[in-house]
């Protein structure tokens, strides 16, 4: 699962992540990703107060259309366990990400969630951000 420290909370990682990150759209959900800078400090501006280390970070919008509240928490349980299974595949760890969950997206499996996730991280989108951030990809 992920941890708290590694969890998209405040509004403003948010509004940042979806306002300038990149947006890959997939089945059943839109991946935004937002690289922070592997130098410090980067073009990008998001590293504006300390050197941030330890991500990915995740944020997830799982909206009323989805379900009802019981079905919208099996959704984030099931998107948070997705990502902890690539989190080891990713090679760019430092990055924003917020999935935003499509209403199709309560009927399929983790194992399928997880496949979306790693189809977002290798588009071609997503490559060229995370060189731009100065990533190997």
């Amino acid at each position: 699962m992920t941890a708290d420290s590694r969890r998209i909370s405040t509004r403003s990682d948010f509004t940042r992540t979806l306002g300038s990150g990149v947006r890959v759209s997939a089945r059943d959900l839109v991946i935004h990703l937002a690289p922070v800078g592997a130098q410090w400090p980067d073009s990008t501006g998001l590293r504006a107060d300390v050197a941030l280390h330890g991500g990915p970070w995740l944020g997830l919008i799982v909206s009323k259309k989805v379900g009802n509240a019981v079905v919208r928490h099996r959704v984030a349980r099931r998107l948070r366990h997705a990502f902890a299974q690539i989190r080891p595949e990713l090679e760019n760890p430092e990055t924003f990400v917020v999935l935003r969950a499509f209403p199709s997206i309560a009927t399929r499996s983790t194992d399928e969630l997880a496949a979306q996730l790693r189809a977002g991280f290798a588009h071609q989108k997503a490559q060229k951000a995370f060189a731009r951030a100065g990533f190997s990809s």
